[in-house]
């Protein structure tokens, strides 16, 4: 398995988790995503799976069930990364052309981070993210080219209804990396 895989599998794992632990009750539970229900969260990275697989000519049958929709997702994604083929296939991207894999390592692998802890906020989880994954987002959160950044935070600019980032929250300077990150992203740590 490759590093790309690995990193992936890894993030995978701990947000099934996280979808695992949230209780019938939650669904309807409130995210950090103000639009977004804990279910929306969970059909979000779902819809961004079944996106990441259209260059490989793959299509996904989903379940309703969230969890299931999820492992379903999580075992296309997988059997492209493991696929030499798939994996290496070119396609064009909002950031240029890159392989699925390159595509599936900074959108869905990176949304796994983000959006399990939006998840985990939602229904009263562990919020803590991997220490590895943060230092990894920041440097590429803070690498966005100022205009870029506006873009991402722009409602719309990536289609209906899409917003990648919300306006920055302020967090002191000395806070905890996560925390910095999130708000950097448009979260309330």
């Amino acid at each position: 398995m490759g590093e790309i895989a690995e990193r992936y599998h890894r993030r995978a794992e701990a947000f099934e988790r996280t979808v695992a632990g949230v209780h019938p009750d939650q669904w309807a539970n409130q995210s950090p995503c103000v639009k977004w229900t804990a279910r929306d969260v969970v059909d979000h990275v779902v819809g961004m799976h079944a996106i990441m697989l259209e260059p490989v000519a793959r299509k996904l049958e989903l379940s309703d069930d969230p969890l299931t929709a999820f492992q379903e997702a999580r075992a296309a994604i997988e059997d492209v990364l493991e696929d030499p083929i798939a994996a290496l296939t070119e396609t064009d991207t909002p950031g240029g052309p890159m392989t699925a894999e390159q595509h599936i390592d900074q959108v869905v692998s990176d949304d796994l981070v983000l959006h399990g802890w939006d998840l985990a906020r939602a229904t009263g989880q562990d919020e803590t993210m991997e220490p590895v994954d943060v230092e990894r987002l920041w440097a590429a959160a803070v690498a966005i080219p100022p205009e870029l950044m506006e873009k991402y935070r722009t409602p719309g600019a990536f289609g209906q209804g899409v917003e990648v980032y919300g306006s920055e929250v302020p967090v002191p300077p000395d806070a905890p990396l996560q925390d910095r990150l999130l708000g950097l992203l448009g979260r309330e740590p």
